[in-house]
């Protein structure tokens, strides 16, 4: 029995906000090895105009404000 392996890439489990993409934010954070938080940022910034509205433009600037904190302390 031969199994076809399925490419991730291709498969969204839940909506299709990011099939639509030319690169999905997903394949775009693991190929540069990005961390969480730059990853997150990434992927609400590329999505709020398919799904979350201003709430992921919120998302998205909260993720950076903890990268900002992680890799510059305040000042």
């Amino acid at each position: 029995m031969t199994s076809k392996k399925e490419n991730p890439y291709l498969k969204q489990v839940s909506g299709t906000h990011y099939m639509y993409m030319e690169i999905q934010p997903a394949d775009f954070i693991n190929k540069n090895k990005l961390l969480f938080a730059e990853g997150n940022a990434i992927k609400y910034i590329c999505r709020h105009s398919k799904k979350g509205g201003v709430e992921d433009i919120d998302k998205a600037i909260h993720y950076l404000e903890m990268i900002k904190e992680r890799d510059y302390g305040t000042k």
